[in-house]
């Protein structure tokens, strides 16, 4: 054997000899795994970002959040789409139910509005009923009286 000449030794895997690693099918498989696993990642990070943008730009007051919030909603409600990076084919790809998580979506939605609406709808009510009493509106006498003190 030549000095610098390697000795071509047998790998074994699986209990399998292998003599040349770069020709196995089970790198490659390993490879194609790992390609669709970061493809998968990708998919998850892109539907992760547009939950994020519908959730927390609700209810905002700039353009560029409103903006965020339209984008975001129109891409999870949009049904018919053959884009490779369309909710529902991300959903599919993913192993999640589109509808479901759609609908799961707007019910949150739905919530929160509910949730901001009544709030100011009870303060509304508590407001209107502090300066009511039985002989009239508070607010009155004391405009009536402040008046009268005026002249």
């Amino acid at each position: 054997m030549a000095r610098g000449a390697m000795q071509e030794k047998p790998l074994l895997t699986d209990k399998r000899a292998l003599t040349d690693p770069a020709d196995c099918e089970d790198i490659e498989r390993l490879f194609k795994k790992t390609r669709r696993e970061k493809e998968e990642a990708l998919m998850l990070a892109v539907l992760e970002d547009a939950i994020e943008c519908f959730q927390k730009y609700l209810f905002a007051q700039n353009e560029r959040g409103k903006r965020s919030f339209q984008e975001a909603e129109d891409w999870i409600l949009e049904k018919n789409s053959d884009w490779l990076f369309s909710f529902h084919s991300i959903c599919e790809t993913l192993e999640l139910n589109p509808d479901y998580l759609r609908q799961g979506l707007l019910r949150w939605k739905i919530a929160k509005i509910e949730l901001i609406r009544k709030p100011s709808v009870e303060r509304q009510k508590v407001a209107t009923s502090r300066y009511r009493t039985a002989a009239g509106s508070v607010k009155r006498r004391w405009l009536r009286q402040r008046s009268l003190s005026a002249i």
